[in-house]
């Protein structure tokens, strides 16, 4: 089985009107992602959700020197909002189960296998 993690992008602007009914529905359809993805024989092995972005700190580290600053580093309209890490029979499968995730962007990513010593894939 095969690991990748989905990157969920969204605008931030629901966080500004959200109503707990409004966020009990969103819940209900991530765990009914949840379910469907067990349905499909894969499984959610970790994932959150993510505070709003301006709450991020980023450090960055030219020449070695790290340098702390307040905020992302990347001004977007899409903000990485939560994660799913998720183990499928291949990347196909992954590609169908990210079309039944709740989120306006999913990016997926394989996870890179770091046990071995001869250094990432080519």
């Amino acid at each position: 089985m095969a690991q990748y993690m989905f990157l969920l992008f969204d605008s931030e602007e629901w966080y500004d009107n959200i109503t707990p009914e409004a966020w009990q529905s969103t819940m209900k359809l991530h765990n009914a992602f949840a379910e469907a993805v067990e349905a499909a024989g894969a499984s959610i092995f970790g994932g959150a959700a993510l505070d709003r972005s301006t709450t991020a700190s980023t450090v960055k580290q030219p020449d070695g020197n790290p340098i702390v600053t307040d905020g992302p580093f990347i001004e977007t309209k899409e903000a990485l909002g939560g994660f799913y890490l998720v183990e499928c029979k291949d990347l196909d499968q992954a590609l169908a189960l990210a079309k039944l995730c709740p989120s306006g962007n999913i990016e997926i990513r394989p996870l890179m296998d770091t046990s071995g010593e001869s250094g990432p894939p080519a």
